[in-house]
């Protein structure tokens, strides 16, 4: 082969350039070769990690729901929570019909911070929207007690807020005859369990009818298996199983199928353990570590908060300097804003904050928001005609005491369409 070379370069070069001819045609070994061409080939760029797609409902205004048995204190806690008397208390089962709505301020110390800073003439925080729903009880998935309309306005909210009885009062009724925390979870939790069964074997049912005539060519019918596939994956999560959704691993594909369900146990819950004033003040009561250790074994990582309705039923009858004089007592303190707080987490909120002499907001959106979508809840022409924005964190607006100051640091950024959002960014759009 070498030869053959050498002579093709004879004939087609100068006499002249022989022998750089022949120095050329050195022959390589084979190893030479492979180094050579290993040399040459760019290095591979490492994959990116797929984002995570959220379980619940593609929005920012997401709703948490007050849910239990009745007479356990959640038109109460309404009340309170949202300062306002919408929520029909009574000492009977099921007086609460229809769900009542209210927007709750969301607590957050760098809010307060903001308005002392900018002095605004407006302030505008981030806000919960929470819904009393009716009392469920044991039977609710099969109708029972009104339970079909109840569990359809649960279906409507994006997260829970599960209120467990753990006091005794003789003059407040239990639907069950007594006091058992651990007894009303596992009512609750069957219940929702049951309805998002029957309602997996209807869709699952329907898209088997659908899909005896399905081909393997089509990306359509391809698409379509694999939905039944994961449809029937749910089903044996929850029968087989015996999980709620929330609790089980799935990826993007299959979250999706899942939002598409509106499944009651995919929902968050965060369980509010509703104690005797006496019992929250010096924080001991017979049932919290039975029912810490229920969570642990049956839904582990749900938030456990335990609070009192009758604490914070006195507290907001007090005018405001006696109520902070209240909450100096050991163990009194309202628990009102850390639940508020847990339920917003739970829905995968977070909020940045528009801030000047006029108005200083937070603004309320999911977590993995880019900054087009984030500046499009403001108005849809800043997604639609977005530049940039100025960002600048909240922690370093706060070391360094103002924009100027920020700015001169060096710590004020403009960020484009890939930016994602961080919880406490304060942000400034450009828009064309």
């Amino acid at each position: 082969m070498i030869d053959r070379w050498r002579q093709f370069c004879l004939h087609r070069l100068p006499r002249t350039s022989t022998a750089s001819c022949f120095i050329f045609l050195r022959p390589f070994s084979a190893s030479h070769t492979l180094q050579a061409k290993k040399k040459k080939m760019p290095p591979k760029k490492a994959p990116a990690a797929e984002k995570k797609v959220l379980l619940g409902r593609p929005s920012n205004n997401l709703k948490i729901g007050i849910v239990g048995l009745p007479n356990v204190g959640k038109s109460s806690f309404f009340n309170v929570l949202s300062d306002t008397d919408l929520g029909k208390a009574a000492n009977f089962p099921y007086a609460t019909i229809n769900p009542e709505e209210a927007r709750i301020p969301v607590p957050d110390v760098r809010f307060d911070w903001l308005c002392d800073l900018y002095k605004p003439a407006s302030r505008v925080p981030a806000f919960l929207t929470c819904i009393d729903i009716a009392g469920l009880t044991a039977g609710a998935s099969t109708g029972a007690g009104l339970g079909n309309a109840f569990l359809s306005h649960v279906r409507a909210v994006d997260g829970i807020f599960q209120v467990v009885r753990a006091f005794d009062d003789a003059e407040v009724i239990h639907v069950e005859g007594d006091v058992d925390p651990l007894r009303d979870m596992e009512i609750i939790q069957t219940e929702l369990r049951l309805k998002d069964i029957e309602w997996v074997e209807k869709h699952l049912d329907g898209l088997k009818r659908t899909g005896r005539s399905l081909g393997n060519n089509s990306l359509a019918d391809k698409a379509k298996k694999e939905e039944i596939a994961t449809v029937e994956k749910i089903y044996k999560a929850l029968t087989v199983d015996g999980k709620d959704i929330r609790k089980c691993e799935w990826n993007n594909k299959e979250i999706e199928v899942v939002n598409s369900l509106t499944l009651l146990t995919a929902k968050p819950i965060t369980y509010l353990v509703n104690l005797s004033e006496k019992d929250y003040v010096r924080k001991k009561n017979k049932w919290l570590a039975k029912i810490k250790g229920w969570i642990d074994a049956h839904n582990p990582g749900d938030p456990l908060i335990p609070f009192s309705v009758s604490l914070e039923e006195r507290l907001a009858q007090l005018p405001d300097d006696e109520r902070a004089e209240a909450q100096k007592e050991p163990g009194a303190q309202s628990a009102l804003g850390k639940i508020t707080q847990a339920g917003y987490s739970s829905l995968d909120l977070i909020r940045y904050f528009t801030c000047g002499p006029d108005e200083v907001r937070a603004w309320t959106i999911r977590k993995g928001t880019k900054a087009p979508q984030a500046a499009g809840v403001i108005h849809s022409d800043f997604e639609n005609k977005f530049v940039c924005g100025e960002i600048m964190t909240y922690e370093d607006l706060k070391e360094n005491g103002s924009e100027s100051a920020v700015k001169a640091a060096g710590k004020l950024r403009q960020q484009g369409k890939p930016y994602e959002m961080v919880d406490g960014d304060i942000a400034y759009w450009k828009s064309g």
